[in-house]
């Protein structure tokens, strides 16, 4: 199993998170995998978001949406928020550790134009985001996971 993860957090963990997660574990670095979770979770993902991941190939997470736990961001190696989280929603644990802000639009809020565009928005962060990883990896020398 890989020792170092991503979590990718949203509040209702339907949309963006969900699909971030897919992106990043369809090719994950060596040693890496993603996860993601939601400050207060729908009860399904979004209705829209398994078929836009399959356009690109994708199938959804095997989990539902979930609750972002205090474990969970503990465990995380790197925490990337989708830009929705507020003082209301925000739990004040989450504001306390190191985490990047992508700053997506809802696309559950948007037309099916609309939730492309966030869709490949992810697509081109999670790439970036990957390469970045290898990169820093291979600079430690890091290039496969770990003997546990």
């Amino acid at each position: 199993m890989p020792n170092r993860l991503v979590v990718f957090i949203c509040v209702e963990n339907a949309c963006r998170s969900l699909m971030a997660e897919a992106m990043f574990n369809a090719s994950s670095p060596p040693g890496w995998q993603a996860t993601s979770a939601g400050t207060v979770p729908s009860p399904s993902s979004n209705p829209r978001t398994l078929p836009m991941l399959a356009e690109i190939g994708l199938a959804l997470p095997d989990h539902p949406p979930r609750l972002l736990t205090k474990e969970l961001m503990d465990r995380a190696d790197l925490r990337v928020t989708m830009g929705c989280l507020d003082d209301a929603s925000c739990p004040a644990h989450l504001k306390e550790l190191e985490l990047r802000d992508w700053g997506l639009r809802d696309p559950a809020r948007l037309d099916d134009a609309g939730f492309r565009e966030v869709r490949d928005d992810i697509r081109q962060r999670v790439d970036r985001l990957r390469l970045e990883i290898s990169l820093h990896d291979r600079r430690l020398g890091r290039t496969r996971a770990p003997s546990a």
